[in-house]
């Protein structure tokens, strides 16, 4: 008879609406999108169906898009926090909600679940293998900066070269993560009178922007300069040449999310989990040894 039965008034008699909502940033990021495409996979396997909404790293958005979830009476969510309120989250599970965290925790509310890349490490990883390969004068051009990610790969950054006697060196610019962030940023790195020979980008959008920029400035990848990237992209093995990486395991980001949800949701008052997942390099191209 082409009956649809109201959700909300199923919620209302059983306290249940059998959705999920997931909060993200933006989905235009490989990333995110990635993860958004695991949790709503594995929500299946579960029965619930996944609310998205995209709050385009704004923090004004992340609020409406927490309280229309809230409206909606989701069961729980996911959530990529695109600001550092962490009371506006912790508000939300202390009224009941069950609620985890992906990529982007919040380390003083510590009552908050979270699954997380390990951020510091891969960061050291990429620097350690530029300088492996001879480079000295690395640029890092981050996303925004009060995010724990960018935090962290900042301060890996960082520390791997204060360690190799580097700490004059450690150059951070950048404001978002976005391509027009990574190819002003490195418009600008060219033009410095000793321009660096590789460039760390923190995400894949950054990284685009930072290719774009090179080659309009008539430079070659990675023959005058070398690129990294935090974060894989599946358009980095068709560039040329293709970019080296560090790579996060989006579907186990993914996946453990939603078990971690689904159990808060089964088992109020379950003990939250704080999961550092392990980074991977993934050797390209695109960088070039300066020591041969």
């Amino acid at each position: 008879c082409n009956y649809t039965p109201s959700l909300l008034a199923k919620g209302l008699r059983t306290n249940r609406t059998d959705t999920i909502g997931l909060l993200i940033p933006n989905i235009e990021n490989s990333f995110f999108a990635g993860v958004a495409g695991v949790v709503i996979r594995e929500s299946r396997n579960y029965n619930y169906k996944v609310v998205v909404v995209d709050t385009q790293e704004d923090e004004r958005n992340e609020q409406d898009g927490l309280s229309a979830l809230l409206a909606r009476r989701v069961d729980g969510i996911v959530a990529a926090p695109c600001g550092s309120n962490s009371e506006l989250f912790a508000s939300v599970q202390e009224g009941g909600m069950p609620l985890v965290l992906i990529d982007r925790y919040l380390p003083d509310a510590g009552m908050l679940s979270y699954v997380t890349t390990d951020n510091y490490r891969g960061a050291v990883m990429a620097t350690e293998y530029l300088l492996e390969n001879g480079h000295r004068r690395i640029a890092c051009i981050q996303g925004t900066p009060h995010s724990m990610p960018v935090r962290d790969r900042v301060r890996g950054f960082g520390d791997t070269l204060r360690a190799h006697g580097l700490g004059d060196r450690i150059v951070v610019t950048g404001e978002d993560f976005s391509v027009q962030n990574g190819y002003l940023e490195t418009k600008l790195a060219l033009a410095r009178e000793e321009r660096p020979t590789a460039i760390f980008a923190l995400s894949n959008l950054i990284l685009l922007g930072v290719v774009k920029a090179v080659h309009e400035s008539g430079l070659r990848i990675p023959d005058d300069i070398s690129v990294v990237s935090f974060d894989d992209n599946m358009l980095f093995n068709y560039l040329d040449p293709a970019i080296t990486c560090i790579g996060q395991p989006t579907d186990e980001i993914g996946t453990l999310a939603v078990k971690l949800l689904i159990r808060a949701v089964r088992e109020p008052g379950a003990a939250p989990s704080h999961l550092h997942l392990p980074p991977s390099l993934i050797i390209r191209r695109s960088v070039r040894n300066l020591l041969l």
